[in-house]
């Protein structure tokens, strides 16, 4: 891939909305603003998730009847936020079935 072709796929990504995993175990969920080549990527309208601490997880399992525990990830909103490219183990394009059959022009 070209320098031109990179620019125009980045190009199609701008405001689509990306979970973006991190070392110490957050989810950011957030619009795709920009990135840099150090790799950091600004999100817009983000919301922030993090792992339930161990204490959670047990009262939840404790609570439990059947033994099987549904943690809920304890979310805030931040809004804009820059996350360093160092810090970044995963990116995943949120898309909807409706739209992959439509790009791949299935309708």
């Amino acid at each position: 891939m070209d320098k031109g072709e990179a620019q125009e796929y980045l190009s199609s990504l701008l405001n689509k909305n990306f979970r973006v995993f991190t070392t110490d175990g957050r989810l950011f969920w957030g619009a795709f603003k920009c990135t840099d080549p150090d790799k950091n990527i600004v999100l817009a309208n983000t919301y922030e998730y993090r792992q339930p601490s161990g204490v959670e997880a047990q009262r939840s399992l404790a609570d439990s009847r059947d033994g099987s525990v549904a943690l809920d990830m304890p979310s805030r909103y931040l809004g804009l936020v820059v996350v360093p490219g160092h810090h970044i183990v995963k990116m995943e394009l949120e898309e909807f079935a409706s739209q992959v059959k439509a790009r791949r022009g299935v309708v």
